[in-house]
């Protein structure tokens, strides 16, 4: 499967190479233009340099009815989502989460909770806060490897895209020029900076790219929130629970917030898209991904709102299970999308660099 799509982006990557209208719209069609002729690495590549943000359709002059029946964010988009199934490392678990999202993640999050339900037969003696609920023990016990296995499968499936592309030398300067590119998702701009036209043809808009920008750094907020309390509890034996005026809880809170509303816009924002302009047959896995992000938030928010009631334990528990299903399941859900499309920036600023050196 993943060659025929890769033959019909390939079609009408050389449609475009040949048209350039569209050069200045994303980082995509100078990547095209830079080359005659296309292996199935280059058309990988264009595919997770794609943001999806569509203007190159509503411009394009070959689109249905035209004989060229261009569709080039689908065309990518299908390409995209198939690399990363044959990226993955263990392909049967992307295939599973692929075919069975919501299901897949229901089991997890169910399975999950009934493993913390027996730790509470283990659950200390005098113990403060959320370990008065779960040991510390268990919890390093369960999250570590849930932490670590599941960045190794990244880690390999990141390799294998670097390999694809003709295993490009890079740079710390490459690095550096594709996080720039990253932090302010310039791509999800347009072409000349008004958004993109991912809810209407005829409109432009922010809202996607905001609504990413939230979630990215609500999501980074949360993680330096949690960093933060680990350095804490090994680096100066300052245990659980913090004041709302400390680190964790002054980045953990902020970012919850932003994580839910990013999450929550971005899912109204996909019932408002074309799904014709998308990669085929992968809305549910992407709303699965969605509503999971948005678990992981909205149940830390609440389980701090619920401090010191009853509420602590059934909270502390589901929380907990969408926390660790979210980490398990990183590499085969929408998650991966970011290390992939950082790869393909890095590849293509060490491509241009390379160019400009002769």
């Amino acid at each position: 499967m993943l060659s025929t799509s890769i033959e019909e982006a390939r079609r009408q990557s050389e449609i475009c190479n040949a048209c350039r209208y569209c050069e200045g719209y994303c980082s995509v069609f100078p990547a095209i233009h830079a080359q005659r002729a296309f292996s199935d690495g280059d058309i990988t590549q264009f595919a997770n340099l794609c943001h999806n943000c569509r203007g190159c359709y509503y411009a394009c002059q070959y689109t249905a009815p035209h004989e060229f029946d261009l569709n080039l964010p689908q065309a990518l988009g299908n390409v995209r989502q198939q690399s990363w199934q044959a990226f993955a490392y263990p392909k049967v678990l992307a295939n599973l989460f692929h075919r069975h999202a919501a299901a897949t993640v229901l089991i997890f999050v169910v399975s999950i909770i009934a493993v913390f339900g027996l730790a509470q037969l283990l659950r200390p003696q005098g113990g403060a806060g959320f370990y008065a609920f779960i040991s510390h023990g268990v919890m390093v016990s369960v999250f570590a490897p849930a932490f670590v296995l599941p960045l190794f499968a990244v880690a390999l499936a990141v390799r294998a895209q670097w390999a694809d592309a003709g295993r490009t030398p890079l740079r710390l300067s490459d690095l550096i020029a594709a996080g720039r590119l990253a932090a302010n998702m310039k791509n999800l701009s347009g072409g000349h900076g008004d958004g993109c036209n991912y809810e209407d043809g005829d409109r432009f808009s922010q809202a996607r790219r905001i609504a990413h920008q939230l979630t990215l750094w609500g999501f980074l907020l949360c993680f330096a929130s949690t960093s933060a309390g680990t350095i804490m509890h090994y680096g100066f034996a300052l245990e659980a629970p913090y004041s709302f005026f400390s680190a964790p809880k002054l980045l953990g809170v902020p970012g919850g917030i932003m994580l839910c509303a990013g999450t929550l816009w971005l899912t109204i924002l996909k019932t408002k898209s074309d799904p014709s302009l998308g990669e085929q047959g992968v809305r549910g896995p992407q709303f699965a991904f969605l509503w999971l992000l948005f678990a992981v938030s909205a149940t830390g928010l609440a389980l701090y709102a619920a401090t010191g009631t009853a509420y602590v334990e059934p909270l502390l528990t589901v929380h907990l299970a969408s926390v660790l299903t979210l980490f398990l399941l990183l590499p085969y859900t929408k998650m991966a999308h970011g290390f992939h499309r950082f790869t393909a920036l890095t590849i293509e600023a060490a491509r241009q660099r390379l160019s400009a050196a002769g």
